[in-house]
């Protein structure tokens, strides 16, 4: 059993005995996360972010539907997540939904640059229709189908800094790559209206907004780290999410410029306009929109297009149907098993969904775990443990 707990004291001893004993203990590294008080459904989310560095260690953005881990509840979870293996050159993105056994469709898409050396934009859109993920203005994957039909709730909207213990997926744990940082200049969330994206708000984390954030303070089982509050700062407005050894929380250190807006000038750095057909975002910076279903991202200035795709694009190889493997993908405690995600639209008789993907091929297969059970409001735990696959 996959059990979140709070660091600090246990609550009841009810709920002492449903912990599972080996994650009751301070672990000696400390992570970071944050999540959105308020769920969205649907929409497209921009954040603007640099990735740590190190094998076995994770950098991620997601949507989650609170409470999925719960025992008896169906979970819903769109993610991007960085590896920091080789160089940081390879990103994940996976949709996980079901009750019991988990369906996954994961994708593994490898870049041209560490994506540790720079600040890059990733998108994702959700719509009743379709996901679609997307690094510096190039879309590299859609999916469609009954998963993307599954994901019917609110879900918040989360970062974390981490390390696994599944060194298949991961790599071995690098403890020598220590302290390691993700660094967020700026996230825009795009409400999703009768077909068009709308510029509902955006962060530049010139502080830390607690009206929007919170900060976890849990663990769970595969997970090498605590995540610590102190170890998530805003300092010359950026995000900074650390992972560090016990002992030594925080940042201190002088925070990376962006190439694009530079630290604490955040994407567009100018006012924001709203009208009943699209919204516009005036001012320098990572891309100002044109409008409300601009697909620009990146630049250095304010797009005027519709329809222009800006940014150096990773993975801008002509688009192929890809059939990635699934399996019992289990969040953090998510089910045993799998099923068979099959090409395109096509929903097979084992419960697949249509993924396309451009410019990389799904390679990656999920991975099983015990489904959680109990535990309730103690058991608010959240990322995938991972054991044996044949993950390349």
């Amino acid at each position: 059993m996959f059990t979140r707990f709070r660091v600090g004291p246990m609550l009841a001893a009810a709920s002492m005995a449903l912990a599972v004993s080996s994650t009751a203990a301070a672990k000696p590294y400390k992570g970071a996360e944050i999540y959105s008080t308020q769920a969205q459904l649907h929409g497209r989310i921009e954040v603007r972010m640099r990735m740590a560095r190190g094998s076995g260690i994770l950098s991620t953005f997601f949507t989650y539907k609170d409470g999925s881990e719960m025992s008896g509840a169906f979970w819903e979870e769109i993610d991007i997540e960085v590896f920091g293996k080789g160089d940081a050159r390879s990103w994940q993105s996976n949709i996980i939904t079901g009750m019991g056994t988990r369906v996954t469709s994961e994708g593994v898409h490898p870049t041209n640059v560490s994506l540790a050396d720079g600040y890059h934009t990733y998108t994702l859109e959700w719509t009743p229709d379709y996901v679609a993920w997307s690094l510096d203005g190039t879309e590299v994957k859609r999916t469609t189908g009954r998963q993307v039909a599954d994901l019917k709730n609110p879900q918040s909207l989360r970062f974390n800094t981490w390390a696994s213990d599944a060194v298949e997926w991961v790599g071995p744990f690098e403890e020598s790559a220590l302290p390691q940082h993700q660094f967020v200049n700026w996230i825009k969330y795009y409400r999703y209206n009768n077909g068009a994206f709308e510029l509902a708000w955006q962060d530049d984390f010139d502080s830390f907004d607690t009206g929007r954030w919170s900060k976890a303070d849990w663990t769970f089982d595969g997970n090498r780290v605590d995540f610590d509050p102190q170890n998530v700062t805003v300092k010359d407005g950026v995000l900074v999410l650390s992972l560090t050894r016990e002992g030594q929380t925080g940042f201190t250190g002088a925070v990376p410029r962006d190439e694009d807006t530079g630290p604490g000038t955040g994407a567009g750095g100018g006012t924001t306009t709203t009208t009943t057909t699209s919204t516009t975002s005036s001012g320098s910076g990572a891309g100002g929109e044109g409008t409300a279903t601009s697909s620009s991202v990146s630049g250095a200035g304010g797009e005027t297009a519709a329809t222009t795709s800006s940014g150096v694009g990773v993975g801008g190889a002509p688009s192929e149907a890809t059939s990635s493997g699934a399996g019992g993908a289990p969040g953090e405690g998510g089910g045993t098993g799998g099923n068979v995600l099959d090409e395109l639209d096509e929903w097979s008789s084992n419960e697949g969904c249509g993924c396309v993907a451009a410019g990389a091929s799904s390679t990656a297969s999920s991975w099983a775990a015990a489904l959680a059970m109990g535990l309730s409001a103690l058991a608010m735990r959240r990322r995938r443990t991972r054991v044996s696959s044949s993950r390349p």
